[in-house]
């Protein structure tokens, strides 16, 4: 099977935060300070963290508290708009590292490291749209997630 894998320059660091905010303020969005250090606490993480870690982070950093109630409202915003992630299994999120593209992703979650690998691929996901539609399904984000061990775990 020939694979079809979709590749990007990736932002990180300032270029992505402002990636995000471009994307975020072209859906009619503010940017507000609240956001950006949610993003930002999102943004250095590696591996997908809770809105919980978030709150925590975003807390100590501002030095007051910050309700998760109010991290999983913009997290939820985020996911909307294609600035974060959600990885399902995990109960957690990834900011998106090419804002603004629109792909269905799958993820790789190795249950050891908790880390999760995240890959483009048109045609895999293509197919998972093609099968819910056939069964009269209008799908409106596959959600794939391939729970293993990854190859820095194998070693």
């Amino acid at each position: 099977m020939a694979e079809q894998h979709h590749h990007h320059h990736e932002p990180t660091g300032q270029s992505l935060a402002e990636a995000a905010r471009t994307t975020l303020e072209a859906q009619n969005e503010q940017w507000t300070p609240m956001r950006a250090a949610i993003f930002d606490a999102l943004a250095a993480e590696e591996k997908p963290t809770s809105a919980y870690d978030i709150a925590d982070n975003v807390s100590r950093t501002r030095g007051k508290r910050v309700a998760p109630n109010s991290v999983y409202r913009i997290l939820d915003l985020f996911v909307a708009n294609n600035i974060a992630m959600r990885v399902e299994s995990a109960n957690a999120y990834i900011a998106n590292a090419h804002p603004g593209c629109h792909h269905d992703c799958i993820f790789l979650v190795c249950r050891s490291c908790k880390e999760a690998t995240h890959v483009d691929d048109d045609a895999v996901t293509g197919d998972v749209r093609a099968v819910a539609e056939h069964q009269g399904f209008r799908p409106e984000r596959p959600v794939i997630e391939i729970l293993g061990t990854c190859a820095k775990c194998m070693a």
